[in-house]
């Protein structure tokens, strides 16, 4: 495996370099967390499609279609419907309110009173998805070196946290950009024709498996129903996603490359799942379903494809990776360090905002590496992630989005009760049990509507200084007007 090897190498090095190239563009706030808000079509399509696709979508997918056949698609499908979703219906508007993470939008929604309490579910949920993705280093690493699991992890998440740290978005926006390409050519170019050819095709498929292995509701009714619940709505909300909305150059890029990056995941959904279903033909006895992938590419790709094919695994990890690890530390730094701290910050202090930030992802990288050598199970962490989200912040952000009678009052008890259910629902029900996200939604609308309808309305300067910047029409804070003015015609 020689060649595959140096395949590997040169990828982690070119990841390297990215990350040096990024530090020399991240000059401020704006340009270290989103990327200067310029990125045009094809980089937001691509690095949208990078940070959704993760190791769960790669490794995850094909195993559900190991075990499932077609319809073990649903899973990433549901994701990449999720991304349509915000990108058709919300993300003009998140683009436009100019914030840096979703616990701001509240903040400005509510009249400042939601940010931290918020800010503590948005950055449990975000440390949670980087360390599943850091998780699954383990997995690839085992395949390509026979390496300790501890060591993979600190390896795989160490190259994560340099590139990240050194150039923040920038660096992220580069590397994804390069995942994403890898992913395409390597999962959808070269292992899907491989796999259906090495199993007799589809109809030398159909002979071998159960007719319930094409039926696309095979899964179950219910299980797809929970995976629009969670992953579906949690892509409407999670800081990671929003943060990716706020790199965009234009109304028409968030909306536009959100609707191709959630097209090409509907495609690598299928993809997965073809390939999981290859496998079952090829390999109808593996001890886990989630060895599927690494075996096919292990067994039946030429060296040197083999390599570029755990590159494309390498690269979906790492992307989900980056971009929650970022999210977590902007969170982490921005909604809840700084306003404990009462720290105010002006236009003056962008140099010490770049520092503070760079800082605060070195330490949440640390704390992602050390909290997945500490766990196994990624199914449960990933749950235990989108349950919080779902359950704790859903209802507060769409309602603040869509009905202006919501309160600051509200959206505080509905973040309380919704995640207070959901966690006390996984202790009794289990963490994989389905009612946990069912009842804390519930919960948590119920005391978003009963307690918005008991106060008083917010306050009508809070909700027109709202709407001036849901239309576009207010500057980005720390922007001066002269600024802003420059600015208008490139951004259009």
């Amino acid at each position: 495996m020689a060649v595959d090897y140096l395949v590997i190498v040169v990828y982690l090095v070119g990841m390297l370099a990215m990350g040096w190239w990024g530090m020399r563009r991240a000059k401020s706030k704006s340009e270290f967390l989103v990327a200067g808000r310029r990125l045009g079509p094809a980089m937001y399509s691509g690095t949208m499609a990078a940070i959704v696709l993760g190791g769960a979508s790669t490794i995850g997918g094909v195993g559900l279609g190991y075990q499932y056949g077609l319809s073990g698609a649903w899973m990433v499908f549901t994701i990449g419907l999720g991304l349509l979703a915000l990108s058709v219906f919300f993300s003009a508007r998140i683009a436009r309110l100019k914030v840096y993470t979703v616990s701001e939008m509240l903040d400005l929604r509510y009249g400042g009173r939601a940010g931290v309490i918020s800010g503590l579910v948005m950055w449990a949920y975000t440390l949670m998805l980087a360390v599943t993705s850091t998780i699954a280093y383990a997995t690839i690493f085992d395949v390509l070196f026979d390496m300790n699991r501890t060591l993979a992890i600190v390896l795989g998440g160490s190259i994560v946290v340099a590139y990240s740290t050194l150039g923040g978005m920038w660096s992220i926006t580069l590397t994804d950009m390069v995942q994403f390409v890898v992913k395409t050519i390597g999962v959808l170019l070269l292992l899907l024709p491989v796999a259906v050819v090495k199993a007799g095709g589809f109809s030398e498929m159909k002979a071998q498996l159960p007719t319930e292995y094409f039926d696309p509701l095979g899964i179950g009714g219910e299980t797809i129903f929970t995976y629009v619940l969670i992953y579906t709505f949690g892509m409407l909300i999670g800081q990671d996603i929003w943060q990716r909305v706020f790199t965009a150059r234009s109304d028409r890029t968030a909306r536009w490359g959100g609707t191709v990056a959630g097209t090409y995941c509907l495609a690598y959904a299928v993809a997965g799942a073809v390939i999981g279903t290859a496998a079952k033909v090829l390999y109808p006895n593996l001890a886990s379903a989630d060895d599927a992938f690494a075996t096919i590419v292990k067994d039946e790709l030429p060296m040197g494809v083999r390599g570029l094919v755990l590159a494309a695994a390498l690269a979906a990890v790492m992307s989900t990776s980056s971009g929650a690890l970022i999210a977590c530390a902007t969170v982490a730094n921005n909604d809840i360090w700084a306003r404990l701290r009462g720290i105010v910050r002006t236009e003056g202090d962008q140099h010490d905002e770049v520092k503070g930030n760079r800082a605060f992802i070195l330490l949440m990288g640390l704390a992602v590496i050390a909290t997945a050598i500490a766990l196994n199970d990624v199914v449960q962490a990933l749950t235990v992630a989108y349950n919080l989200l779902v359950g704790g912040l859903l209802v507060p952000i769409l309602g603040g989005l869509l009905w202006k009678r919501g309160t600051a009052q509200g959206a505080l008890a509905s973040v309380a009760v919704g995640g207070l259910a959901v966690i006390g629902l996984m202790a009794a029900y289990g963490i994989l049990a389905n009612e946990p996200v069912y009842y804390g939604l519930l919960a948590s609308l119920a005391a978003y509507v009963a307690v918005s309808l008991a106060t008083r309305p917010t306050d009508a300067a809070v909700l027109a200084a709202w709407r001036e910047r849901l239309a576009g029409r207010a500057p980005e804070p720390g922007t001066s007007s002269e600024t802003v003015s420059e600015q208008v015609p490139a951004a259009q």
